[in-house]
């Protein structure tokens, strides 16, 4: 008996909200990646793109645990000599929040093209409003 694969155009997607206020980032992050990448199906398979497209609203009430907030950095470089620059998690959800929850998830997710093409199924928002309605996503809870 052959092992079952499914073809491109037979994957369906589904949309999903989730709710991120009051979450851990680590633990939401980690589910999210999981969701994203399809391995809850049961025809998962590593390299295909069989997840689901995953809306994160609340993204400005995320919680960190410890000292987190003034602790974690997260780096950048612009490609010139002393180009380093570093924000601190509270001054990154200050300004841009999204970025908290979009750089978690990317960090679970596999480093090649595959991983680059799942994070797009991604979308995250600071408020509780999003534009897609029109794919009538079912909420999610963990």
């Amino acid at each position: 008996m052959k092992t079952y694969l499914p073809k491109v155009d037979e994957i369906e997607r589904k949309w999903y909200v989730v709710d991120a206020e009051g979450q851990v980032l680590g633990r939401l992050a980690s589910r999210i990646a999981s969701i994203l990448m399809g391995k809850r199906k049961p025809w998962y398979t590593d390299f295909l793109e069989t997840g689901d497209f995953i809306i994160v609203v609340n993204a400005d009430k995320v919680k960190l645990t410890g000292k987190k907030w003034e602790k974690k950095n997260y780096y950048s470089h612009s490609g010139y000599p002393g180009g380093l620059k570093q924000i601190t998690a509270k001054e990154l959800r200050d300004k841009h929040p999204e970025r908290l929850v979009k750089l978690a998830v990317k960090g679970m997710l596999p480093k090649n093209k595959l991983g680059r093409r799942t994070l797009k199924k991604l979308k995250v928002y600071a408020g509780s409003e999003h534009p897609h309605r029109a794919q009538k996503p079912e909420p999610l809870t963990f």
